[in-house]
């Protein structure tokens, strides 16, 4: 009795009213922090969906799929600045505008312009939230009813707009916009470091095609010799680590070597932070190297680059002028030697022929002066061939005999050959028709062959002999001539053999050679559309060809 009492004096006083009201809010409350924890789980896991690496379509359609589990939505958009414009960049569903130009008569420049996040609502009373400018809004055309439009924000710079729409009335309320606004600041990251991402690809792609473009090996090199990247043109430099350049060391990869080199560059950079440049001969080869320092923002080289550039050919070049010059000089001075011998000796020879005249055949001082003129007349020869040799002018292709020009550089040079207790042996095919050539280069190249096997001999114990020799050598659809020079010398080592064509490289005292002779040679054999090839073991000497094509084959080149 007493408890029916009670009750209905709590009913009267509104008690039992208030706790369900109570009740009612807690659990509506409840609700609310349910909803927001949801939505704060939809926008993590969103941000961890998307990659820096995807399309604004991709992204777009990642978070339509999630984000009906927030709040209604039957359609998503991002509308993008470029410049001065705003364009519809992607949405889901896709609409017929997609890619257009949004006018700037358009509700979406409001909130754009302005930087104002913004509810509309299609139908609603003169006192909507937001107003339309003109009756033909896009927006019209998307068959929405409700939409919230939010500006995305990049360091406080408008860079677009997240429109998210529903089909009903009054779907969005003050806190579905700020979760909207929450997802568009997220968003709004996503894309600037898509954007980002994209601007330091472009710029990656660019170096690294720029990068490989370089016909010259480039490498980038730390303080530890490893070789960190490079764009693959060493391959001419060192063919035999093809295939292991990771992780490799740079003296491995570039000069074939087990350990650092006794002068290394590299170091040089590292110890005073400036550029170096050094030459370098490697595998037959001639290398400029320039080494650049790679510096931290703290002022200490962390690496080097390294540009290598083949320049064996310039230096070819070089040493043609060089030698070239050289060979002019000493024309001019032996033309003028020359001719200063050729008026005293044309003097002795004729007044020997008139007293041997005067004496008669019978006279036995007539042998005497028959020794004179012969003498002279060798002189005179030979003077001859001096002043044909020392000639100067253009460097013309024509019909030449090559056992004619062995002879005329072998009485040249035969006396200084002979000094040295040398024995000359001549085996010239007698049958060797013409070639196309230039006699003076010939000579030169037979010369500097001679002079060098006349070299190698000095120092060598035993019988000294040089063969010349000339042949015709038959290759399938090509014939050679082939004038070869041979010695009993000490040979060539091995390791020096692609040595011997560079320019400036010698075995010899610097007051004896100038390393120019093999090269120079080289290049008059290449310009005549030949070789010169060498065969040589140390102790049993070298054989040196000069090989020419003949006069058939360098006319049928040419047709």
């Amino acid at each position: 009795m007493f408890d029916d009492k009670w009750n209905i004096i709590r009913n009267l006083t509104g008690v039992n009213s208030s706790k369900l009201n109570y009740y009612l809010e807690v659990q509506h409350s409840n609700e609310q922090i349910k909803i927001q924890i949801n939505r704060l789980e939809i926008i993590h896991q969103l941000i961890k969906d998307i990659n820096i690496d995807m399309s604004l379509a991709d992204i777009v359609e990642r978070v339509y799929n999630k984000l009906p589990q927030a709040v209604p939505c039957c359609f998503l958009g991002l509308a993008l600045a470029k410049g001065d414009k705003l364009e519809m960049t992607a949405a889901i569903p896709a609409k017929n505008n997609l890619g257009q130009t949004i006018p700037k008569t358009s509700v979406l420049w409001q909130a754009y312009g302005k930087c104002q996040r913004l509810l509309y609502n299609l139908y609603q009373n003169p006192d909507q939230v937001c107003v339309l400018v003109q009756d033909r809004d896009p927006l019209d055309h998307w068959g929405l009813r409700s939409v919230a439009i939010v500006p995305l924000l990049v360091r406080n710079q408008v860079i677009g707009l997240l429109i998210v729409g529903d089909g009903q009335d009054f779907t969005y309320g003050n806190p579905e916009l700020i979760f909207i606004e929450q997802l568009a600041d997220q968003l709004a990251i996503c894309i600037e470091n898509a954007r980002l991402y994209k601007e330091v690809s472009k710029g990656k792609q660019e170096w690294e095609a720029t990068f490989t473009a370089v016909p010259d090996p480039i490498f980038l090199i730390d303080k530890n010799h490893n070789v960190l990247r490079h764009n693959h043109r060493y391959h001419y430099m060192n063919s035999t680590l093809s295939g292991q350049e990771d992780s490799c060391k740079c003296y491995e990869l570039l000069w074939n070597r087990n350990k650092p080199c006794e002068v290394c560059s590299l170091e040089e950079v590292h110890k005073t932070g400036r550029a170096v440049y050094s030459q370098i001969q490697n595998a037959g080869s001639i290398l400029d190297a320039f080494y650049y320092p790679m510096v931290d923002p703290g002022g200490q080289t962390y690496a080097v680059i390294l540009h290598v550039k083949d320049v064996t050919e310039k230096v070819k070049m070089e040493a043609q002028l060089v030698h070239s010059a050289k060979l002019v000089a000493i024309g001019e001075m032996a033309a003028g030697v020359a001719h200063e011998l050729n008026s005293p000796m044309t003097v002795m020879i004729g007044t020997a022929q008139m007293m041997q005249r005067d004496l008669g055949e019978n006279d036995p001082r007539s042998e005497w002066l028959d020794d004179i003129i012969s003498s002279g007349m060798r002189c005179k020869k030979i003077i001859q061939n001096l002043l044909s040799f020392s000639r100067q002018g253009q460097f013309s292709f024509t019909e030449t005999d090559v056992n004619e020009q062995v002879y005329r550089v072998l009485s040249l040079i035969h006396y200084q050959i002979n000094q040295n207790n040398i024995e000359i042996r001549k085996k010239l095919d007698s049958g060797l028709p013409m070639i196309l050539a230039n006699g003076h280069q010939l000579q030169q190249v037979i010369i500097n062959l001679l002079l060098n096997a006349r070299d190698a001999l000095e120092e060598s114990e035993g019988e000294k002999i040089i063969t010349i020799s000339t042949t015709i050598r038959e290759e399938e659809a090509h014939s050679w001539v082939v004038i070869t020079v041979s010695d009993t010398g000490h040979g060539i080592e091995k390791g020096n053999l692609h040595k011997i064509f560079n320019p400036f490289y010698t075995s010899k005292e610097a007051s004896r050679g100038t390393g120019l002779g093999l090269s120079v040679s080289l290049g008059i054999a290449q310009s005549h559309g030949g070789t010169i090839e060498v065969e040589s073991e140390p102790g049993a000497g070298s054989h040196f060809r000069l090989v020419l094509p003949l006069k058939q084959d360098t006319e049928g080149e040419g047709e």
